[in-house]
This record gives C-alpha cells, structure tokens and sequence, in this order.
C-alpha cells in the first residue's frame, strides 16, 4: 500500500493547494510532510486510511533534486531507544 519514504496523493489537497505528501513516520499514527510548502500533520492509522487515495512516486523511484522538501530515508530521524544501564 504505502511505505516509509513515498510520495502520496490524498482526497483533498493541503491549505497551499498542493497534493503532494512524503511518508516521513509509520506506526499507530502516520506523520506526513507537504512537499509544497513543507508542514507536516500527524494523522491516526485508521483517519489516514480514510484520507489516503494513492501512491504517486515510491521512495525508491522518487528523484529528490526535483523535490524541494523531500527527505531521504538516511536524513528522517531514527527512533530514540532508551538503553538501560546493566547491572
């Protein structure tokens, strides 16, 4: 369906009037970028699915000089795993 990186298409454009989204973080929620003027939302799994439409570039096909906010895979931040200390 859709996957970390990829450039998507929802039912209603963002407030800039662009349609264009990067997935930037999976999980319960699903955080998006605009590639038009750069916000990014938080939206729950299941409100997403609803608002999802299709995917218009995936992350390994997507060319970043043409795209002025798009980030790559090696630029969004990892998880932040708390180690403990062993004792």
């Amino acid at each position: 369906m859709f996957k970390l990186g990829d450039i998507i298409l929802m039912k209603k454009p963002h407030a800039c009037g662009v349609n264009r989204w990067e997935v930037i973080r999976m999980g319960a929620d699903i955080k998006v970028k605009c590639l038009g003027c750069g916000h990014i939302v938080m939206i729950p799994r299941a409100e997403f699915k609803k608002k999802f439409k299709k995917v218009l570039t995936q992350a390994d096909q997507v060319k970043t000089e043409n795209e002025q906010h798009y980030l790559t895979k090696d630029q969004l931040m990892p998880p932040n795993f708390i180690k403990r200390n062993e004792e």
